[in-house]
């Protein structure tokens, strides 16, 4: 069996999109007749535990707006969100809170996404504290615990993430990620800030770490290749719209549309240079 084929969905969705449109105002329409971009026009979409499904397309295609509802930063204009099958876009205190431990987010660079007067250390308790998890004895144990699941040194729990390497800080955004032992990890482009030589290894760590934890993952990019090396499930997005979905195999073997066809056929990734 592929490793594509390999993680198959455990259970019902945890989180399901129906119908999902988000539409931006643009600047460039007057008063009376605003101008509209549909960001995401349509789109149907379910992830469970034990797949990853990989969203792509070019820039401006809609797949991180897909990705900020996912993860409950964008409310939609309209359609349905449902978390563990329950209406989810305006959320009681309790499924925030819910939401929260059971979603997390990688984002594309880590520089941005750690705070850097903060010790890597810190940065791992901080979710725990706000959720009010284990004592401090406890918190520390799971610092421990991050960092060897990512493959980070016990050292680098003292440190800053200025002193560590780009391909580090973006194992302690994961880290960080699984601290409150999620269902959900939503990637947004988590490997294109890094270098070349490092790609490889964190999208082998993500690959490994969905196994091991039987993690349900989003990974999205603009790199097809990439994606591809991740994922059981592809969701092909143009212009705001899912126009092809499928197995890996499928869409590499057999693409049955034109933009999936032309985002084939582009530059080789860069993953394999």
């Amino acid at each position: 069996m592929s490793k594509h084929t390999t993680g198959a969905a455990t259970g019902a969705p945890v989180i399901e999109l129906k119908d999902l449109h988000v539409h931006h105002r643009t600047r460039s329409g007057g008063l009376f007749k605003p101008s509209y971009v549909k960001a995401v026009n349509g789109v149907d979409f379910t992830i469970s535990r034990g797949e990853t499904v990989g969203i792509v397309g070019e820039s401006g295609c809609g797949k991180s707006t897909l990705a900020s509802v996912l993860v409950g930063l964008q409310t939609p204009t309209s359609g349905q969100v449902l978390f563990r099958g329950r209406p989810a876009i305006k959320r009681s205190a309790a499924m925030r809170k819910e939401f929260g431990r059971s979603v997390a987010v990688v984002f594309q660079d880590p520089s941005t996404a750690l705070n850097p007067r903060m010790t890597i250390q810190d940065i791992l308790v901080d979710p725990l504290a706000v959720h009010g998890i284990g004592t401090t004895a406890g918190r520390l144990a799971k610092v421990r615990e991050l960092l060897a699941l990512v493959g980070l040194p016990q050292s680098a729990a003292e440190v800053t993430p200025s002193q560590v390497s780009g391909g580090q800080r973006q194992r302690v955004a994961i880290a960080r990620a699984l601290a409150l032992d999620p269902d959900i990890i939503v990637a947004d482009e988590p490997t294109s800030a890094l270098d070349v030589s490092v790609r490889a290894q964190v999208l082998n760590l993500l690959s490994d770490l969905k196994k091991e934890l039987n993690l349900g993952m989003v990974f999205i990019s603009h790199d097809i290749q990439t994606v591809r090396y991740v994922s059981d499930r592809i969701c092909v997005m143009y212009y705001g719209q899912i126009v092809e979905e499928g197995s890996a195999e499928q869409i590499f073997d057999n693409p049955s549309n034109d933009y999936t066809k032309k985002l084939l056929g582009a530059a080789p990734s860069l993953l394999h240079l």
